[in-house]
Formats: C-alpha cells, structure tokens, sequence
C-alpha cells in the first residue's frame, strides 16, 4: 500500500490529511509515514532471509533518532561516517556492536570514541588511516576490529558525484595494494582483522553491477585465506536506488536473489548499508507557495522552500515529482519551481508541468526522505524546518523548527568589539 494518497483530491499521509498537519505545524517541513518506513526495513531485510546478515541502516541519509529508534527496533544496525552519527545512533538506542564506521576521513577524536564505545567494526579507507587506528587503540589498550575497504573498479552507472567504486574515486584501497593491507593489518598488535568491504554508489537501478562487486570480493577472499587471513564479516554496502522519477530499480528480492545464492553455504556474515531506498521514498518535503510571477516567455512559482532545504535539485540536478496537496480542476502550466534564496541555483523543478497553483497553496515534494534534512544547512540564516512523522491517524514533531535564538547559539563577539 502506498502511504502517500489522495482521498478525492486531497492527499493523506496514512490516514492524516496533510492539508491539516501544514496548518498546524507550518511550512515547509518534512513528513515521513511510519508505516512506510517499517514496511521497507522489512522488505529489505526479509529479501536476505537463509544467510547471515545484519542491516546497518546509512545515516547520512536520514539521521532523526525517531526513524533510526524504529530500525533499531526491527533489529536493526548502522553504518555511520562521523562521530555525531555514532552518538545520534547511541541515542537512539542502538547496539555498539550493531554499528559499522565507514567513512574516508575520520578524526583522532572520532577513532577514539568509537573505540571506546566498543562498535562491530572499522571500515578502513587507507594505509595511513590502518595505522593511525592501530596506534589509537595501541594507547587506549584496545584491539580495533577492522574491515578494510576495497575499490573493486565497478562502474556503478550512477550519478559522478555518488559514484564510488571506480578507481579514480576516493574511496578505498585497489585491489592489488588491498592485499599489501590486509598483510600489515595482521602484523599490527592493536588490529583484528574480521571483514572486508565494499561499496559502489548509491542510487543504483541495475542488480548487475552488485553481482560483479560480489564476485570481485570472493576472488579476494579466497586469496586472504590462502595467506592465513580469515574474514567473518562481508560488507557490501548499500546504493540500492529509488523510483523517483521513471527509474525501474530491481526490487530487493532480485537485487538479494544472487547475493544469497552465493552466501548461503557460507560462514560469512553479510553487512548491508541500505539508506535510500528505506527512506527516500517514505518522506515528502511540504511548502506553500509564496508567490507567481511572469517573465518573459517563462512562469515562475515561489515556494517557501529552498535549496538550503532540499538540495538534492541543486546538487545533482536531481528530479522529484510535485504534486499539490490538494488537487483543483485548474488548467496546467509549466513553469520553474524555485525558492526564496538570492541564487539562480535556487530550485525545486525547471520546466515542470504543473497545475496552475496559487499563493497559499501547498505542494509536496516526493521521495525526499533521503538526503533531504541531512544535507540542509541554514545558508542565508534560514531556519531549518521540522521534521513530522505519522503513524496511522496521529502526527508527531519528531524534530522542532529552529528559532531565531538557534542561529546564533554558541556564537559570541570578542572583547576589542565591544564599545
């Protein structure tokens, strides 16, 4: 059941109209259906049933405590890429030993609190940081459990910024120097070696480049055993894309068929990473429309929602579809959906057919539960926005909008400016 729908011409969130909860709360937010959420965890998660496996749920796509307390909930683990995702992931009640710490530039102080914490593992990007690890553990008389991360050269067919597993990206380590790493990992005292991992990109729609990654990383397992190095954990990473537009991504059964083939007499246990497609199409961003404005040859609809709110359009160019909240029997236009932010790069959709909304009206920008409120920013000292999740006929503010008072928290002048 999809839980974004209209009833008549007004569109509900499971069954809260969400006409009533912008009234309410204001605009823009952002609104994810709980029953959504549950519903892709599991479909996600059950797609692996027969093996060993343990889903980290992608913070950076969506960090709220309240979405990452329902996977932890399920059963759920995390994949995080910076201390504050692992102390967003604590607070939201889940296991250290259900987190794994990707990420190509973590910090002493990250390396440290993750120690400390005591998390599954350490997905090693480089040499330097192998040996930065062993030294930090040295000093707090602990054994890091590593995987280290290798760049299989697989083309991911996706977008160049989310590509990952390419030999020119920055991630991980090639599969000849890999070996080199695995070999000086089991020399050092403060390392344990426990997994190996990958990952290609993210917003993939073919299962095959997945199958190939998988194939690469059994090759380089069987060489590590033949040196005496064993691997427990297999981590494959995310990037399972979306429909956001005409996209025809494999659904995670087909996407998982190939992987449990080839796992299910195995001792390995197998990481996913999945982020995306579990939330991207559970939330929305909601806004009203400011204004219309005509120029030239070209329609305009201001919306109080911008590029520092969804940058995804900006960033990546990326296309989500817009629908008003409720529906009239108004003729269609096309016009630029763009935002209150002095930048020409300040839009929602370019040449989008529309219906001929006006001031006041509410629109819903689909498919943004993922790299949504994790990549706003308050750019031009605009608030950041709420955050709202439903669950059947109630709605809750999962996430407060910011006050003026938040923009200056922390900040302070020094004394040779006071008068």
């Amino acid at each position: 059941m999809h839980h974004f729908q209209y009833r008549g011409n007004e569109m509900y969130c499971e069954d809260v109209p969400i006409q009533i909860i912008a009234q309410k709360v204001g605009t823009p937010f952002y609104l994810y259906s709980h029953a959504t959420l549950k519903r892709h965890f599991s479909a996600f998660n059950d797609a692996f049933d027969g093996i060993n496996r343990l889903v980290c749920f992608s913070a950076k796509a969506n960090s709220n405590i309240a979405v990452l307390k329902l996977f932890a909930n399920l059963g759920g683990g995390l994949d995080i890429v910076s201390g504050g995702e692992l102390f967003r992931g604590l607070k939201a009640g889940i296991l250290p030993d259900r987190i794994v710490y990707s990420g190509v530039g973590k910090s002493v102080d990250e390396i440290d609190y993750a120690l400390k914490t005591g998390i599954l593992m350490f997905n090693v990007e480089s040499i330097e940081e192998l040996e930065l690890i062993n030294k930090r553990a040295s000093l707090l008389n602990l054994k890091a459990p590593v995987a280290i991360r290798v760049n299989p050269n697989i083309d991911s067919k996706t977008h160049p910024y989310i590509s990952t597993g390419l030999k020119k990206n920055k991630f991980g380590i090639d599969y000849k120097t890999v070996i080199e790493g695995y070999k000086l990992a089991g020399r050092l005292e403060n390392i344990e070696v426990i997994g190996i991992d990958c990952h290609i990109g993210s917003q993939i729609i073919e299962a095959q480049p997945f199958e190939d990654a998988l194939k690469s990383i059994k090759r380089l397992i069987d060489e590590l055993k033949d040196l005496g190095i064993e691997i427990r954990y297999l981590d494959m990473g995310g990037g399972l894309g979306i429909t956001y537009d005409d996209e025809s991504p494999p659904h995670p059964g087909e996407y998982a068929r190939p992987i449990v083939n080839a796992l299910e007499s195995s001792h390995l246990q197998l990481i996913l990473e999945p982020g995306r497609v579990i939330v991207g199409n559970a939330g929305i961003l909601v806004t009203r429309v400011l204004y219309r404005k005509s120029g030239r040859g070209k329609e305009f609809i201001v919306t109080d929602a911008g590029m520092n709110d969804l940058m995804r359009p900006t960033l990546y160019n990326a296309f989500h579809a817009i629908k008003p909240v409720v529906k009239t029997k108004e003729r269609l236009i096309t016009a630029d959906i763009v935002g209150p932010i002095c930048e020409s790069g300040d839009f929602l959709a370019v040449n989008r057919e529309i219906s001929d909304v006006k001031n006041g009206d509410f629109l819903a920008v689909m498919s943004a539960g993922a790299y949504g409120f994790t990549m706003s920013s308050n750019y031009c000292s605009r608030l950041r926005i709420p955050e709202v999740m439903v669950k059947d006929d109630l709605f809750y503010v999962v996430r407060a909008r910011q006050e003026y008072e938040d923009l200056i928290a922390g900040e302070s002048t020094p004394p040779f400016l006071e008068n």
